[in-house]
Parts: structure tokens; C-alpha cells; sequence
């Protein structure tokens, strides 16, 4: 194949489309990009600013993130999940990163991971993946991921707020009018709800040989 192999990895909020981007990179050799972090960081930098995302411009603060922003370790709490919403339902902000994604991929293709791959960013990627799972299931998987005592007694009402978060954000990405969360129509879904992380890796493996043949 002559063209670059361009993954475009779509899908809500703790789907594992993250987990599955990051392995099927490095099982291709390709270069690997979280674009999500992007407006993650830009609604982190708002926020150490003190400005809220809903009612001030994002553009300058976007055109200011740089790698080592994305390797925060406070880019996944509810505070910039909002923030990350607010931000990306920017068209001035999209417009910087739409720009930055493009580049990235560059002449040697990638792995992108994010809402909108597939859609906007690279709507001729060569294989458009849409990882999806219940708001339940990705509610517990966020849990865990950010929980500092997994035997919480509250365990079960901790988990049915993020399921609220969860559910909130979907709405505004899937409704907000610039970019919304959507399957392309093009895009091989892969429902993760009773699949591990490998089997993910292996079913995504099988649709990348087949559509690549």
C-alpha cells in the first residue's frame, strides 16, 4: 500500500478507545495521538487561569499547548472533562487543533483516537474505527481508573455519579453544532462492553488486515 495508513479510533468517553489506539499503534509502528488531551489541556490551562470555559475564548490558550502539557496527570477529572466539552464546542478552538492533528499524521500516518477522526479531522482515513460501550460500563471503568480506595463503601453511589457525568457529557459532544460525537458512515463498530483489552486489540488487528488487503 502506497498511501499513508491513517487510524482514525472515534468513540464517547471511557470506551477503551484510548487503551485500543495506544496498543494498535505500536503493534502497526505507527506514531500515536490522544487527541482529546489536546482540548484537555487547553481546558486545564483555562482553568489554572481561573477562566471559565463556557463564557471565555479558548483559541490563544489551544495555540499554546504543547507536548508537555499532555502528559499532566490532572487532565482526568470531572473539572476538565466539562472543561474539555466547553472547549472543543469552539470553532475557533477546533480550528487550531484540527490543524495540529493533520500535521501529526504528517507523511508517515498515525493512530488517532478521539470524537471526531473519522468524521472532520480525516474523513479519507484508511481504516475508521467507532468504540463504543454502555454509559454503565464506562462509568465503572472511569471509577477505577480514578479511584484512590477501590473498596470505597460508597463505591456503588461514586460510580452512578460518574454515570451522570458521563451521560451529561455525551449530550453536549453529540448535540454541540461544530464537530458533534458521531459514527461515521464508513466506521466499523466494536461494542467493548464484554471484551477485554486484548480482544479489542485482536478484533481491531482483524478489521485494519482486512481493509487494508
Amino acid at each position: 500500500m502506497t498511501r499513508r495508513l491513517v487510524i482514525a479510533v472515534d468513540g464517547p468517553a471511557a470506551a477503551g478507545k484510548g487503551t485500543l489506539a495506544r496498543r494498535l499503534a505500536q503493534a502497526l509502528d505507527l506514531p500515536y495521538l490522544d487527541t482529546g488531551l489536546l482540548y484537555r489541556a487547553t481546558g486545564r490551562r483555562m482553568i489554572d487561569a481561573g477562566l471559565d470555559p463556557q463564557h471565555a475564548p479558548a483559541e490563544t490558550f489551544a495555540a499554546s499547548v504543547g507536548l508537555e502539557d499532555l502528559s499532566r496527570t490532572d487532565l482526568r477529572v470531572p473539572e476538565v472533562d466539562r472543561a474539555a466539552s466547553l472547549v472543543a464546542a469552539q470553532p475557533a478552538v477546533r480550528r487550531v487543533l484540527v490543524d495540529v492533528q493533520r500535521r501529526f499524521a504528517g507523511e508517515h500516518g498515525a493512530v488517532l483516537d478521539g470524537r471526531d477522526i473519522g468524521t472532520v479531522i480525516f474523513p479519507d482515513a484508511t481504516v475508521k474505527l467507532f468504540i463504543t460501550a454502555s454509559a454503565r460500563t464506562r462509568a465503572e471503568r472511569r471509577w477505577e481508573q480514578l479511584a484512590s480506595d477501590p473498596h470505597a463503601p460508597d463505591r456503588a453511589e461514586q460510580i452512578a455519579r460518574v454515570e451522570q457525568e458521563i451521560v451529561a457529557r455525551d449530550a453536549a459532544d453529540s448535540s454541540r453544532s461544530t464537530a458533534p460525537l458521531c459514527m461515521a458512515d464508513d466506521a466499523v463498530r466494536i461494542e467493548t462492553d464484554t471484551l477485554d483489552a486484548d480482544e479489542v486489540l485482536a478484533e481491531a488487528l482483524r478489521i485494519v488486515a482486512r481493509m487494508t488487503r
